[in-house]
């Protein structure tokens, strides 16, 4: 378990269940099978071997299985996935240098055969939520704290100065990259629901990027699972990315690439174990399936990953690391995708006059934002209006044509409180028997979270709905470094500031907290404008009308994807999408014989005995 769990910190935000269905106690050893002749003879205790066996163990794959509880309680089953287990993994393997990474090692270190097994590639993915937790933490801007995590991960000065081999990470990426191309894609997912509502996906789609969320759903709510977005989340999109090129198209085995993850949230831990991110799904290789992603750490277990080598983690260099650290990948087209933001390279932005404000965006990825905007981009003189709820965390969406008319409509769920209401508006409603009843439409005829008539159209019905576990969003996580470790982190690390001097901040409330991590969550886009230095483009500039929405180019997005498929030789399908199950708890139930289930199937069908 990581060190920096406790109880008080697994509140996001579901209470864990009473039981787990999994048991944990020891059982005494049985007779071995030469010693049962008689498989009806009454053993009596001292025929029973005293000898125990070890405790039974929990993985998180067993954990996910489980119905008894939920993610506050699964988060405490996460020993395998913490900062400890990123270090032992650095000074078990050496880095594998294959041909086109060079000659050297970035330390100097002879080049490997390529075929050791003591050698890997690691790889990590940053998220901007933890970027921004970090960035409010030591008073600086978002882009600093990239740089801060790219000099531990991968600089002279990090890991790579300590630990038994010196190894480092080879390639850092943005999950904002990622999330561009999962944006397109959920657009897409949304618009065939709507053209071919039979084949698409079933109306109103959720967002599923949240894995707090689906767990919850999963495990109480199956009916939710048709509606859920079977896109996978940026994290894992990362990890299929990265593992499928290199194994398809270079030849590296899947389990030579260690892929880590730097996220906001414990229950991104639940997702990496996931049975359905595998290699098995994409590759098809025999044996044991490999991770897509390898392991997850928050931002919090980041700053101790630094202190276990004792680096002072605010006072690495604030600047890019050079080309000796930054190697390309090998693949030209998805290097350019990768890396273009880190490397200061140009890219399209579109903002408009009636551009909603970051709050109405959100801090969780801009999923609902951006399925907005393209709705938009489809009908010329459209408007989008806000209708909020009852709290900030809840909030009514729609587009309207320039005559009025409600042409789509979406919302945003934030917080467990808020989506129990809508997974009660989803619930199918149980037929009446009186006659000339009629069921109501899924999403429809509850009454809107905002009190605004959305338009013409009235009460529409549900077409997308972004939906997170975590109140205020991802930057909210519960693996964000929190209020009240702030001033104590800030000593450590050297910042100057100290008890009594002139600089010492009184700290804010939680609530004015956030709103600091927002701030730099969102000043990532001011600097990549300010980099840029090329002022705005319209939408639908970068090429054919609609190709740019909101800053992202589409068909670039989709001659990505169609180039991915292309190199793998893998079904695009298999590599952007997932699937989820229900999940049935035992807990409580009363375990029947064979001979019950047989009856009870007779009883069902009209036989009998």
């Amino acid at each position: 378990m990581s060190a920096i769990l406790s109880a008080d910190d697994l509140n996001d935000f579901i209470s864990p269940g009473v039981a787990c269905i999994k048991p944990v106690e020891t059982l005494p050893k049985q007779q071995p099978e030469e010693d049962r002749a008689n498989e009806y003879e009454v053993t009596t205790e001292e025929k029973v071997t005293q000898e125990n066996p070890p405790p039974a163990q929990i993985s998180l794959t067993d954990c996910l299985a489980c119905s008894g509880c939920v993610t506050s309680a699964e988060a405490v089953l996460v020993s395998l996935q913490s900062h400890s287990e990123v270090l032992d993994t650095l000074d078990k393997y050496r880095e594998y240098r294959a041909p086109w990474l060079g000659s050297e090692t970035q330390n100097g270190a002879v080049e490997g055969n390529g075929d050791a097994a003591d050698e890997r590639i690691f790889v990590a993915t940053v998220s901007p939520q933890s970027r921004a937790s970090l960035a409010a933490t030591y008073n600086i801007s978002e882009r600093e704290a990239g740089l801060l995590i790219s000099q531990l991960l991968s600089g002279p000065y990090g890991l790579r100065a300590g630990g038994k081999h010196g190894s480092g990470f080879t390639w850092i990426l943005d999950t904002n990259a990622l999330r561009e191309a999962c944006l397109v894609a959920s657009a897409e997912e949304v618009q065939q629901s709507l053209d071919n509502p039979a084949e698409g996906q079933k109306k109103p789609v959720l967002n599923s990027t949240c894995p707090g969320w689906v767990c919850y759903a999963e495990k109480t709510h199956p009916h939710i699972l048709p509606h859920l977005s079977k896109l996978k989340s940026p994290q894992a999109l990362a990890g299929t990315l990265i593992k499928s090129v290199l194994a398809r198209k270079f030849g590296v085995p899947p389990e030579k690439v260690w892929h880590l993850a730097v996220m906001p949230c414990f229950d991104k831990k639940l997702e990496a174990s996931r049975q359905e991110l595998t290699s098995h799904t994409w590759h098809g290789q025999e044996g044991d399936a490999i991770r897509d992603v390898d392991c997850v750490i928050t931002a919090r277990e980041l700053l101790m990953l630094a202190e276990s080598r004792n680096i002072s983690f605010p006072c690495l260099p604030k600047q890019r690391l050079s080309k000796q650290f930054t190697p390309s990948f090998p693949d030209a087209s998805i290097n350019r995708f990768l890396f273009a933001r880190q490397r200061g390279q140009k890219r399209p932005h579109a903002h408009s006059s009636d551009a909603l404000d970051p709050a109405a965006i959100g801090s969780s990825g801009g999923y609902l934002h951006h399925v907005l905007r393209t709705q938009q981009a489809r009908a010329p003189g459209s408007a989008i209006r806000v209708h909020r709820g009852r709290n900030a965390d809840v909030a009514d969406y729609s587009v309207v044509g320039a005559d009025g008319a409600e042409l789509f409509r979406a919302a945003r769920y934030y917080g467990f409180r808020n989506i129990q209401n809508l997974v009660r508006r989803l619930k199918p409603a149980k037929q009446s028997r009186m006659p000339g009843a009629t069921r109501r439409p899924m999403g429809g005829a509850a009454r809107r979270p905002g009190a605004a008539s959305a338009g013409a159209g009235g009460e529409g019905e549900y077409a997308y709905v972004e939906v997170m576990a975590c109140p205020g969003g991802c930057t909210n996580g519960g693996g964000q470094v929190k209020i009240g470790d702030v001033l104590t982190l800030r000593q450590v690390g050297g910042t100057g500031i100290e008890n009594g001097s002139a600089e010492q901040e009184v700290l804010p409330a939680q609530k004015e907290w956030l709103a600091r991590v927002d701030e730099a969550y969102w000043s990532a886009e001011s600097e990549d404008l300010e980099a840029d230095g090329e002022g705005d483009v319209e939408m639908g500039g970068g090429g054919d009308e609609g190709d740019v929405v909101d800053g992202v180019d589409r068909r670039a997005i989709r001659d990505l994807f169609e180039h991915w498929s292309g190199t793998t030789g893998v079904e695009l399908g298999k590599l952007l999408y997932t699937t989820f199950r229900a999940v049935e708890s035992d807990v409580g139930k009363t375990k029947s014989s064979d001979t019950e289930r047989v009856a009870g199937l007779a009883v069902q069908v009209g036989g009998g005995w």
